[in-house]
């Protein structure tokens, strides 16, 4: 059977819209004219006045300053210390209030990650003095991490990735270590100098970052019984300087090889 095809409503608006449309523009009309034969109160505009500018810090010439100094005046922006006065009244950089306890809890989590970083740093670094490593590793330490660094030139021989027989022992030790305390994610970095690769199997400082810092993660992995998953190993190439490539010594601090130990507190 078939199906009857709906009738279409009448085109244009119903009667009564256009009415009411007359009646509201009437109204319209008769509030402008109220409104254009009353009068202002000079005293009391000027006491509105004055309670903005004291409480928003609004001037003349329509000119608004936050904190100190005009930052904001005739439609031209100078927010530089924004987010500086945002964070010295108390609130986030989204303008969102921060609580008190919230900022104390902050403050005390820093603390706590600076002393035990310190704790272990002087833990491993009393440890290297027992095996006579100290002179040979260098020990940083920040909020998230100790760092051991050791020089290039004392586990590879120029251009290779292969660790050189006399600095076996070495690893040896420094394997003893981190087992000791490396109980969280270890991260080995590998960086060189600036100079540009010759007569080698690598064509970059990058690659040859990389293999380095692979070579002591290899190391680590078939010597020592540290979870290799916690483990990561990167090339930073000549982008992280220490010291002024310039110099043969400055060169020579640059070719190294960096192990961060990030504590139990550590946001990594």
């Amino acid at each position: 059977m078939a199906k009857r095809k709906p009738d279409e409503p009448p085109k244009g608006a119903p009667a009564w819209q256009s009415t009411f449309a007359d009646l509201m523009n009437l109204l319209l009309c008769f509030f402008v004219m109220l409104f254009s034969m009353s009068t202002i109160d000079a005293q009391k505009f000027e006491l509105i006045a004055a309670s903005f500018n004291q409480t928003f810090s609004i001037f003349d010439s329509g000119a608004t300053a936050i904190g100190e100094g005009v930052l904001t005046g005739m439609g031209v922006s100078q927010l530089t210390e924004l987010d500086d006065y945002i964070n010295s009244t108390g609130r986030d950089n989204k303008g969102d209030t921060i609580p008190k306890d919230l900022e104390s809890a902050a403050e005390m989590m820093e603390e706590a990650k600076i002393r035990e970083s310190e704790e272990m740093a002087s833990e491993i670094e009393e440890a290297m003095q027992e095996k006579n490593l100290d002179k040979e590793i260098d020990i940083e330490f920040t909020a998230q991490y100790v760092q051991l660094t050791l020089n290039g030139a004392l586990l590879f021989d120029s251009g290779s990735v292969e660790i050189k027989e006399e600095a076996l022992p070495l690893m040896n030790q420094l394997g003893i270590i981190l087992q000791r305390f490396g109980t969280g994610v270890i991260e080995i970095e590998g960086h060189t100098d600036n100079v540009p690769m010759s007569g080698s199997k690598y064509s970059n400082n990058d690659e040859l970052s990389s293999g380095r810092a692979l070579s002591v993660f290899y190391y680590l992995e078939q010597n020592t019984t540290l979870d290799v998953s916690r483990i990561k190993h990167s090339g930073r190439g000549e982008y992280v300087p220490i010291a002024d490539n310039s110099t043969a010594e400055g060169r020579a601090k640059n070719r190294r090889v960096e192990i961060k130990i990030y504590n139990s507190l550590s946001s990594y």
